[in-house]
């Protein structure tokens, strides 16, 4: 399991990068330009991403009371791109040096519209790199809708060779 985990997590922080290369070729105001989507622009939709990770992150670290780091976030888009870059490679590495009890382990935590939820630590982190796949997928269909004609990396699972 740890193998599986560790190899997503690195996949999750390679894709995320190609993507990220991808986005700071554009404009600012291509970023901002709503387009329709679970968010409606590149900018929100990276700027959940943050989020989402860095929230998954926190219940990993078992922090009472988690964060959102993008709430409020006034930067560039770069830096909203570099924070969301730097919290999944945070992600791997906790991923690296969890242990294979702590990765049983069954977090417990709150949420607004299921009150409190128990997930084991393998089945979040399953879920947090989906979760980041599916709007990495909805970039990309930004990015065309948008009509910008910047070739994008391959960034399905089978394209990652893992680094060693």
């Amino acid at each position: 399991m740890k193998e599986l985990l560790v190899h997503y997590a690195s996949y999750n922080c390679w894709a995320n990068q190609q993507i990220i290369a991808v986005l700071l070729k554009l404009d600012e105001a291509q970023t901002e330009t709503e387009v329709g989507g679970s968010f409606p622009s590149l900018k929100k939709t990276v700027l959940h991403l943050w989020f989402a990770e860095s929230i998954w992150h926190q219940r990993l670290l078992l922090t009472e009371k988690p964060v959102d780091p993008s709430a409020g976030f006034t930067g560039s888009f770069e830096a909203a791109c570099r924070a969301w870059q730097q919290q999944s490679q945070a992600l791997q590495e906790w991923v690296k040096h969890a242990t294979p009890v702590r990765l049983e382990h069954t977090l417990a935590y709150n949420t607004s519209g299921s009150g409190v939820v128990k997930l084991p630590v393998h089945d979040a982190l399953m879920h947090v790199f989906n979760h980041s796949t599916y709007h990495r997928g909805q970039l990309v269909n930004m990015i065309r809708m948008l009509g910008i004609s910047t070739k994008i990396p391959p960034l399905d699972y089978r394209h990652y060779k893992p680094r060693k």
